[in-house]
């Protein structure tokens, strides 16, 4: 066994020579592959009529020839014309009675062949894919999914491969609709969802394979065609980050390398690649960002799929699906009916069965059902839900932990439909505020707090608040109606309007003295508004400045300024008479009470006006900065003391930011139960334990924990540590020779150190 072995690691030297020689000189080796290319065809020949009977040495001969054959093919593509066919018929015939390192072997070459652009793409995934579907060798299934996922890959690397594309979607699409009961469709499920999450296929077609995926009757692939709608955009935004946050190159520790160490070719080329890897990635932050469309907004009948897998797997009494599967759908159900607003009238009946505090995972039927809820939805249908959560979860006999939940849940219905609350109740639970509990408080709170922005004549007098109060005098909170749609404008745009004409007053104001003196034209002449005009086109103003409060730029309506003027005066006249109410006649008092009155109507047609920048101007990304924080100055956040102002501030950004595409958890159903849950003796232990952190690391001083983040950081320490820390005996020399110096010495040495001090040390760093 020893001899054989020992010859056939001779075959194996020999073939990787003549592969070394045949790449440098095919020609002259091209009877020496003939040799081996017959002795490759007899090996076959031999192989195929008995495969499972084969010997060790024949298998490792004939993959070694394989080997061979599949590195120089290209080199002698009409002699081996049949090589690849022979290939993928010993594959499909034999794949479950050959040897794993042969068929390894075997589909590598294949692989390798596809490289070599012998075989191309579509001819490969239909010979690996049925492979895939159909083995039941779990190492194999592996290795040809693996494959199949790299060679889609390579070929939409540089551009996009449509035609493969399709007709591998179509393969899956017909995989999944021939046979709902087969579990074979798991794998079109594995492979849409790796490369949606790798942004391969970004188009409707890989969503409508998943949708057919979750309207599927097998349980496994229903689960994971729901998964991918709830998870997989999540998924591609975290793969996107971790791949823009891996390798980075830290340059400045680089170039201080380069500076200190020896200079050599290797490092130098080491330079020159970060550098170029830095500035690739560079251009690549630079590039305008790829339009990533949520699965969601991807689907053509949202309506149709939603009314499908409700009926088909929730409804259905011979559904399968576990009380876990049953709660993905519902999500997906809920999340779909709350993004395009549809209407499915028997979803919300669907709820009233789990609205109890003893139904296992309530709180995501709770988060779900306010999911599923628009303002589209008939408050009709919603009231009866809001009225069983009050009964069953806000009572005093719930638990606090109960009855916060309940009213975190009926909150997050009426944020997105107010008139599903009634008064009666409303009142009713709005009483809770006053609870000693925590959680159960600040859920009472957070209702109220609601209700006075969207709904306060529903509220109590007591109850409404100084702003309501002053909002439903002046008619600018009116009663929200079902169905009303509120008029499509930029939210805060008036305020930047108004904004751009103080500044420009400003400005005119700054050169009124100077057009005086120099003899120029008029205020509002049109030199000024030309000189307006060519200030506002500068291109600067398209590049936010964030530590500028200046005018942004853009163009600017000039023709404006006399109408605020007029107005700013109308509005100053009957202010200087409401000075002297005492020494003005009763015919006064009557002209007075109408100015008030042209002042009132004044200020109403002015709160109606709508601004018209949007659609007279083109916004700049400097005016749409300043449009934010024009916004967050002027909420009603800004009205609160200071020390409360930056909290209100953060919470006020963390809600704008929150895109509507966002799910609602059941996690912020129990946000506030938290709070009311009693903690046991070992749970505070730990949390304080915790909080502590290891003692050694509380002990640290402040110098400490900066050596080891330097430490950390690759960096040295200063010159004046490495003296401290250096050996004594070799101090002592220097400090002998310092007690021994004269009086004239010591003299020079302290005014040489006074103006190296002066200059900034030895290196000069001042002046």
């Amino acid at each position: 066994m020893k001899r054989k072995l020992g010859a056939l690691e001779k075959v194996d030297a020999d073939l990787s020579s003549l592969q070394y020689k045949i790449r440098r000189d095919p020609t002259s080796y091209k009877e020496d592959f003939v040799s081996q290319y017959s002795q490759y065809e007899a090996q076959r020949e031999i192989f195929l009529q008995a495969p499972a009977s084969a010997t060790d040495a024949g298998i490792i001969s004939f993959r070694d020839l394989i080997d061979f054959v599949s590195h120089v093919v290209d080199y002698y593509p009409t002699l081996t014309a049949r090589f690849p066919e022979d290939l993928i018929y010993i594959l499909n015939l034999h794949h479950e009675h050959l040897q794993p390192g042969l068929r390894e072997k075997i589909v590598g070459s294949l692989v390798l062949l596809r490289r070599k652009d012998i075989l191309d793409s579509p001819r490969l995934l239909q010979t690996l894919f049925p492979l895939l579907i159909s083995t039941h060798s779990k190492s194999l299934r592996a290795l040809l999914y693996q494959k199949c996922l790299s060679d889609i890959r390579t070929s939409n690397s540089k551009t996009t491969n449509h035609r493969l594309n399709r007709t591998f979607q179509t393969v899956l699409y017909n995989l999944l609709t021939s046979d709902r009961t087969s579990s074979k469709g798991l794998w079109a499920v594995k492979i849409t969802r790796e490369l949606w999450k790798r942004q391969i296929w970004t188009d409707s077609k890989a969503v409508e394979i998943m949708k057919e995926a979750s309207l599927a009757d097998n349980e496994k692939v229903v689960g994971g065609g729901v998964r991918f709608f709830l998870g997989g955009d999540k998924e591609r935004e975290e793969l996107e980050d971790e791949s823009s946050d891996e390798d980075a190159i830290d340059m400045g520790k680089l170039k201080h390398q380069t500076g200190i160490n020896k200079k050599t070719k290797k490092k130098a080329r080491q330079m020159e690649n970060a550098v170029a890897t830095v500035k690739r990635k560079e251009r690549k932050k630079n590039q305008p960002h790829p339009l990533n469309f949520s699965a969601f907004h991807l689907l053509h009948d949202p309506q149709g799929f939603a009314e499908a897998i409700f009926s088909k797997q929730l409804q259905n009494s011979k559904s399968k699906l576990s009380l876990e599967q049953k709660l993905l759908v519902l999500q997906l159900v809920t999340r779909l009916v709350g993004l395009h607003k549809l209407t499915i009238m028997s979803l919300y009946s669907y709820f009233i069965k789990y609205l109890t505090p003893r139904q296992p995972s309530v709180t995501s039927f709770l988060a779900s059902l306010a999911q599923a809820t628009h303002n589209l939805v008939p408050p009709d249908v919603l009231e009866p839900l809001v009225q069983k959560i009050a009964n069953e979860f806000v009572s005093e006999a719930a638990a606090a932990e109960v009855a916060s939940a309940g009213l975190n849940a009926i909150r997050e219905i009426c944020v997105r439909q107010p008139l599903a609350m009634n008064d009666t109740l409303l009142q009713d639970l709005v009483m809770y505020r006053k609870s000693k509990d925590k959680g159960v408080m600040m859920a009472a709170k957070g209702l109220l707090g609601l209700y006075r922005e969207v709904g306060p004549e529903m509220l109590k007098k007591r109850d409404r608040g100084k702003s309501a109060v002053m909002g439903l005098r002046s008619g600018e909170r009116k009663e929200r109606r079902f169905g009303e749609e509120a008029v499509g404008n930029i939210e805060g745009l008036e305020l930047l309007e108004k904004w751009k004409q103080e500044e420009r007053q400003k400005k005119l104001l700054v050169q009124k003295p100077l057009d005086r003196s120099e003899g120029g034209q008029s205020l509002f002449g049109h030199g000024d508004v030309e000189e307006e005009e060519e200030e506002d086109d500068d291109d600067g103003a398209w590049e936010v400045d964030e530590d500028s409060d200046s005018d942004s730029g853009g163009w600017q309506n000039v023709s404006s300024d006399d109408d605020a003027n007029d107005r700013e005066d109308n509005e100053k006249r009957p202010s200087k008479r409401t000075k002297h109410d005492d020494l003005v006649s009763e015919e006064d008092t009557e002209k007075l009470d109408e100015d008030k009155e042209n002042i009132l109507q004044q200020q109403s047609e002015s709160a109606e006006h709508v601004s018209t920048l949007a659609t007279t101007r083109i916004l700049t990304p400097a005016d749409l900065a300043k449009l934010q924080e024009l916004r967050l100055a002027a909420s009603v956040n800004h009205a609160l003391p200071s020390s409360q102002r930056k909290r209100a501030a953060a919470m006020h950004q963390a809600t704008i930011n929150r895109h509507r595409d966002d799910p609602l958890t059941a996690a912020e159903i129990e946000g506030l139960a938290s709070l009311s849950k009693k903690s046991s003796k070992g749970e505070r232990i730990a949390a304080a334990k915790e909080g502590k952190g290891d003692k050694d690391e509380v002990r640290k001083s402040t110098t400490a924990r900066r050596k080891e983040q330097k430490r950390e950081q690759g960096k040295s320490t200063t010159n004046r540590e490495k003296a401290r820390k250096k050996n004594f005996l070799m101090t002592l020399g220097k400090a002998k020779g310092k007690l021994k110096r004269s009086l004239v010495d010591r003299g020079k040495v302290l005014k040489a150190h006074k103006e190296r001090e002066k200059r900034g040390g030895k290196r000069g760093n001042k002046g």
